[in-house]
């Protein structure tokens, strides 16, 4: 059996990253597991972090580990990376409803009505993915803006500086070809006489 998980083919150890569900989605969905998808919320079950919280950011096939949000661990040289969990140490709290082949998969054995439903909620959590990145960009576009205002300000005090050298370096220019002026016309004087 332990070969088999280690060198099971890709599309089967896809299928080996699931997790059990919360006991209210089992009784909605109907089923007592599904697979993990990123975007799940997920409650860990098992290990130093039992009891947190968070999002799937990111499912590790290969070596069947998925990644949570907030759940890091400090490395020696002291970065902060993601500590990979178990998807059997997982239970899958909130389901990420926007894939349609997970949508297809929830309401195989699903009546009409309860289709209905998961339908509607595909639809506002599509909608709340929108406008989490409608935020988004308007922050970025917010940020890229101070950014061009900072160096607009930033390019203006170096010209105001490079303006006030110049004017205090003109009098010394001016002295000096004045001197230079003076001293041409004492040689053609001398050079005369």
């Amino acid at each position: 059996m332990r070969r088999f998980f280690y060198n099971a083919p890709q599309h089967i150890k896809r299928k080996m990253v699931a997790a059990h569900l919360a006991e209210d989605l089992m009784l909605k969905y109907k089923r007592r597991s599904i697979q993990v998808i990123k975007g799940d919320t997920v409650k860990i079950m098992r290990g130093s972090y039992k009891g947190r919280v968070g999002k799937v950011r990111k499912v590790d096939v290969k070596r069947q580990r998925i990644e949570i949000e907030g759940v890091t661990i400090t490395k020696v040289d002291g970065k902060s990376v993601p500590y990979p969990v178990h998807a059997s140490n997982v239970m899958i709290t909130k389901l990420n409803l926007t894939d349609p082949w997970r949508r297809r998969k929830l309401e195989e054995k699903l009546s009409e009505e309860e289709k209905k439903v998961v339908e509607k909620e595909a639809e506002e959590q599509i909608k709340e993915m929108e406008e989490e990145a409608m935020k988004a960009e308007m922050a970025e576009e917010e940020k890229e803006e101070e950014e061009k205002e900072e160096g607009e300000e930033e390019a203006a005090k170096e010209s105001e500086e490079a303006e006030k050298e110049e004017t205090v370096e003109q009098p010394e220019e001016a002295k000096e070809v004045e001197e230079a002026v003076e001293r041409s016309k004492e040689l053609k004087e001398e050079k005369e006489s």
